[in-house]
């Protein structure tokens, strides 16, 4: 994995963030460059870790998948234990360790109402380490938000990659476990390879993706450490909006460019955001001069993010010696 990345790695990173399986010949147009510069420089990203694609599933076009966002208090000599624990699990997305050293937020697509008291009557209570947690059910995902380029494209750049029309959700197919499975592996393998996990032929594969991909029952990602291009505070934004003007406040915060993730939910707080600044000042004025003249918003809770064990379901370095919760 990189230690840092050009100009040029970086502007490449961009394109991918935003459409991940962008194909070489797309990302060299909207950049202007070569095709050929493109495969040198982007290949080796991804053969070194330093980016990884990957895909999840939508629970809003997936009835049985239920998403929550869990704020856990645990004994802070053994965080990083359950970050861990909580990384390996297969129903985590994200999980990260919060500013105070004592918290962790992780979010989970649970399969079904039996999984989710199972984790919160059962597996929770019986972890000694954790002493409380707070859950929001996530009740809409903003999806402008996952077109986040940390800022390096112009807005013709990014006006110039092929958004997917979106389409109705696709009835559902034996095959699409496989198919999901293999893609949340490899976000950029063949159609050849995902046909041979999926037990299919390359165009069965290409068409099942194509109309997963524009029924939103999949998201595809890429994953890198945002360091690398210039993103040096993390935070979530615990905010309390007025209902009547959740939908605008939103609307409004997601064409933000430091914004990566937004979602209405239930508890304390209705409206959660992912902010990516580039340092402490910058987080500041978003909270000063975005924030600030929103008139809906009645509360804001600000948790900087201090460490990351796993994000779009990709699980970074964790102690895989600690128990699964």
């Amino acid at each position: 994995m990189r230690q840092e990345l050009d100009e040029t790695d970086r502007r490449i990173t961009a394109v991918l963030l935003a459409s991940p399986r962008a194909s070489w010949r797309d990302v060299s147009r909207c950049l202007g460059l070569s095709e050929r510069t493109v495969v040198r420089r982007a290949a080796p990203l991804y053969a070194d870790g330093t980016l990884r694609a990957t895909a999840v599933r939508n629970p809003a076009r997936l009835p049985g998948l239920v998403p929550v966002a869990l704020r856990i208090r645990c004994r802070p000599n053994k965080i990083r234990q359950v970050a861990g624990a909580l990384s390996r699990r297969a129903d985590t997305v994200w999980v990260d360790i919060l500013g105070g050293g004592d918290e962790i937020s992780a979010i989970f697509f649970l399969d079904g109402p039996d999984a989710r008291n199972t984790l919160l009557l059962r597996d929770l209570p019986a972890t000694d380490a954790v002493h409380s947690w707070v859950a929001h059910t996530l009740l809409r995902v903003y999806l402008a938000a996952f077109r986040w380029t940390a800022g390096l494209l112009s807005p013709e750049e990014t006006a110039g990659l092929a958004a997917v029309p979106p389409t109705a959700p696709p009835a559902p197919l034996d095959l699409d476990t496989a198919l999901i499975a293999a893609l949340a592996e490899d976000g950029r393998a063949t159609y050849t390879d995902l046909a041979l996990r999926a037990g299919t032929t390359p165009l069965t594969a290409r068409r099942r993706l194509d109309a997963l991909v524009r029924g939103q029952a999949v998201r595809l990602a890429t994953e890198v450490d945002l360091a690398l291009l210039g993103v040096h505070a993390e935070a979530l934004l615990w905010i309390t909006v007025r209902p009547g003007a959740l939908e605008s406040t939103a609307e409004a915060l997601t064409a933000h460019p430091q914004v990566r993730f937004a979602a209405a939910t239930t508890g304390p707080a209705n409206l959660l955001i992912a902010l990516a600044a580039t340092d402490l000042d910058a987080l500041y004025t978003f909270l000063v001069t975005t924030i600030g003249p929103l008139g809906g918003i009645t509360a804001i809770e600000t948790t900087p993010l201090l460490a990351t064990a796993k994000r779009t379901g990709l699980i970074r370095g964790t102690n895989h010696g600690e128990r699964v919760l």
